[in-house]
């Protein structure tokens, strides 16, 4: 017995020779011109197809962040030779020049000149405080030398994110299209077989509805698209218009070594955060010290030359020359209280620094940990993944067999197919995340280097299709068959009673 078509009460019937909805031709259009301008926005002077190392190296020439980390250690060196200074010799040299005029009831008007003259030498012979303060220097430039590797190393992970994120969005687009084209298909059955009386409207509807689906979803995919190739552009400072592509045939391997405990406790010593802060405790250890020392004697090496004329009006006309050489001790017998009070604030800047290091030792264990846990997972995720690719294929082509045989329905299909493109959609975002976390684990340690990105360069190939081709058109009646469609439906199945 074969079922009639219904339609719900009080609405006209569908007509089946239309093509989509009246929406779906304005959301194809839609996503047709983000994917233009995505195009074109990606197509500029001398854009190429870029890897991963390609970008890193763009990005390292252009980047704010380490162009200023880079500055400020240019900046931090120069607190080396401003520290020496202080503990070098001084040379000051002076010189004095006045017409002077002397009129008294005493004498007679006199008019000279008077000239001086002198250069004095100062060396420090014993001062404290400058020999910390030039360890202090020392120590700031390393500080600036760490903050520079961190700046390096963290933007490695930010443009491998960037990257691998493009990567993740143009899989999402071709996934949204893959599901069309395959809707695309059902569709074209379903109405030919509601047009020869084989099948309900509802298979139709159930179609339509997911293909009217597709086309929303393909152009939320393709405005993802587009924001996350001009996320990485911005890093790069150079456009591109593709980017090689991770091999389906990819073989991830786990962290060497595989043990949880070796990764973060060498964070906790080895991380580059964990270096400034400890450095930063032993500069605020030498600030109690070089407080402490501004109570301490000083000893100076003082020598000194002069030249004078016309010194005084009694001496109008005398010229005269001076040497001295001696010593020059200072102590400080009272300050007021403020050396203690300076001492005791640095001290307590020494327990703030100390208190900070452990806490970035916390943070970046933590790190590590998550880190290494997420390849170990995604390492295992994965392998479901493929696992679950393979079922959902099998799973697809037992739904077809049934649908043509009739023991399966057209909605059937379209879920075995999109579980389908979900799972290989899946499967390639868990190889990114296990490669982002391989990178995160190795930046922890402080190990993330140039070689890394040229490893993960190596398992990429240039893609074989652009992932912003236009979408495909939907079916459309084929101008001399009433009803018929451009794509070649599924064999009829009888209608279930």
């Amino acid at each position: 017995m074969t079922s009639l078509p219904h339609r719900l009460p009080g609405r006209p019937a569908p007509d089946p020779a239309c093509g989509s909805r009246a929406s779906a031709p304005r959301g194809l259009a839609l996503a047709r011109a983000i994917a233009t301008a995505l195009a074109f926005a990606s197509a500029g002077v001398g854009a190429q197809v870029i890897d991963l190392a390609q970008a890193w190296r763009d990005a390292l020439a252009n980047d704010a962040p380490v162009a200023s980390a880079r500055a400020q250690l240019a900046a931090t060196r120069e607190k080396i030779p401003q520290a020496q200074a202080a503990l070098g010799p001084t040379v000051t040299g002076t010189g004095a020049f006045s017409r002077q005029m002397v009129d008294t009831n005493l004498a007679p008007r006199r008019d000279f000149t008077t000239q001086n003259y002198s250069i004095a030498l100062n060396y420090p012979l014993y001062r404290l405080p400058n020999v910390e303060a030039l360890e202090q220097s020392r120590l700031q430039v390393a500080i600036a030398e760490a903050q520079l590797a961190q700046a390096r190393q963290d933007l490695a992970v930010r443009v491998s994110q960037a990257y691998f994120d493009v990567l993740a969005a143009q899989d999402s687009v071709s996934t949204i299209r893959a599901q069309k084209r395959a809707i695309t298909e059902q569709l074209a059955s379903a109405k030919r077989n509601f047009e020869v009386g084989t099948a309900t409207i509802t298979d139709q509807q159930e179609a339509q509805s997911r293909f009217d689906l597709a086309v929303a979803q393909e152009v939320v995919a393709l405005n993802d698209l587009a924001v996350r190739r001009a996320a990485l552009a911005q890093l790069t400072g150079k456009p591109f218009s593709g980017l090689k592509v991770l091999r389906r045939d990819v073989t991830l391997a786990p962290p060497q070594p595989a043990i949880e405990s070796q990764w973060t406790d060498n964070a906790r010593q080895s991380n580059l955060l964990v270096q400034q802060a400890r450095i930063a405790v032993e500069v605020a250890r030498r600030e109690i010290d070089r407080q402490r020392f501004a109570s301490r004697p000083t000893l100076d090496a003082v020598s000194s030359v002069g030249y004078a004329s016309n010194a005084t009006a009694a001496l109008v006309g005398i010229k005269s020359q001076s040497a001295a050489l001696g010593l020059q001790l200072s102590i400080p017998l009272y300050t007021g209280g403020g050396i203690d009070a300076r001492v005791r604030e640095a001290a307590v800047l020494r327990d703030k620094a100390e208190s900070d290091l452990e806490n970035v030792r916390r943070q970046v264990e933590q790190g590590a940990r998550q880190a290494f846990l997420g390849v170990r997972s995604g390492l295992a995720q994965v392998s479901a993944l493929q696992a679950a690719e393979k079922s959902s294929q099998l799973a697809l082509e037992s739904n077809l067999l049934g649908y043509q045989v009739g023991v399966r329905i057209n909605i059937d299909v379209l879920n075995a197919q999109q579980q389908v493109f979900n799972t290989q959609r899946d499967l390639a975002r868990a190889r990114y995340d296990v490669l982002l976390n391989g990178l995160r684990l190795k930046f922890s340690n402080a190990a993330l280097g140039e070689q890394d990105l040229d490893a993960l360069t190596a398992l990429t190939v240039v893609p074989e299709t652009d992932p912003t081709e236009a979408p495909p058109e939907p079916p459309r009646r084929a101008p001399d068959a009433p009803g018929g469609t451009q794509v070649q439906p599924v064999p009829n199945r009888p209608a279930r009673n």
